[in-house]
């Protein structure tokens, strides 16, 4: 664990994270909306405008919002984190991927909508809680290890949750809407698919550096930190707004 910890100490790290910390901010400060499931301006008014089944649409609407959903992106990452074997890799990704389309589906179905700066900071939270779990700091701090199962289940849920309340904004016609949800789903999926693709080979050849422990515990020191500056735009969000 010590190994771990002087990732911090090498003033090269520490340069890039605070770099990457930077740069990273900037793009979540800068963003036209700061909400993590903001649908682009084009996107909204496609959806709201067509009506009937619409599969390769929805398909590409939801591979989309996956690959550029820096939210989903960064819990993936803290997920497979130290996943070395496919079939974890599998397992867990699956977890997150039925909490997602359970929650995302029946939401819109049903019309379950929540605040959507009040979800989202939960989605901010899911990732600094992953990152936490990624240094051990639930071991450290009460001596024992939470079900990672579980979490990764039920921040599925949430993340679920912040898609179906996003898209419950745009009124989606209720013509052929079951087949545009599912394939809305399955474009998801694929998105998720693509971006675990990357993931996993940059962690692959990462992984292979003798330094990546030193370095791993920087990188989910900015992986906390990026859901800390997540939370607080939804916080001051939610505030402001009301």
């Amino acid at each position: 664990m010590n190994t771990v910890h002087q990732g911090w100490t090498d003033p090269g790290i520490r340069r890039i994270v605070i770099l990457s910390f930077i740069a990273l901010s900037a793009l979540v400060l800068g963003a036209e909306n700061a909400l993590a499931h903001a649908v682009t301006e084009g996107d909204a008014g496609y959806i709201q405008e067509i009506w009937g089944v619409n599969i390769i649409p929805f398909m590409y609407l939801g591979a989309k919002h996956m690959v550029t959903g820096y939210d989903h992106i960064l819990f993936l990452l803290g997920v497979v984190f130290f996943l070395y074997k496919m079939k974890d890799v599998g397992i867990y990704v699956s977890l997150f991927a039925l909490g997602h389309s359970t929650t995302m589906l029946a939401g819109v179905w049903f019309g379950w909508g929540i605040n959507a700066y009040i979800i989202d900071a939960i989605i901010g939270l899911s990732v600094v809680y992953k990152a936490l779990d990624n240094l051990g700091a639930y071991q450290r701090w009460f001596g024992f290890q939470p079900n990672t199962k579980a979490a990764t289940l039920i921040f599925g849920f949430f993340h679920g949750t912040g898609l179906a309340t996003k898209i419950l904004d745009y009124e989606i016609a209720s013509e052929g809407l079951l087949a545009n949800l599912l394939a809305f789903n399955v474009g998801v999926e694929l998105g998720q698919i693509m971006a675990l693709a990357v993931i996993l080979i940059v962690m692959g050849f990462w992984r292979k550096s003798p330094s990546f422990f030193r370095q791993a515990y920087t990188a989910n020191v900015v992986m906390m930190s990026m859901g800390f500056i997540l939370m607080d735009l939804q916080i001051t969000g939610y505030f402001v707004a009301t």
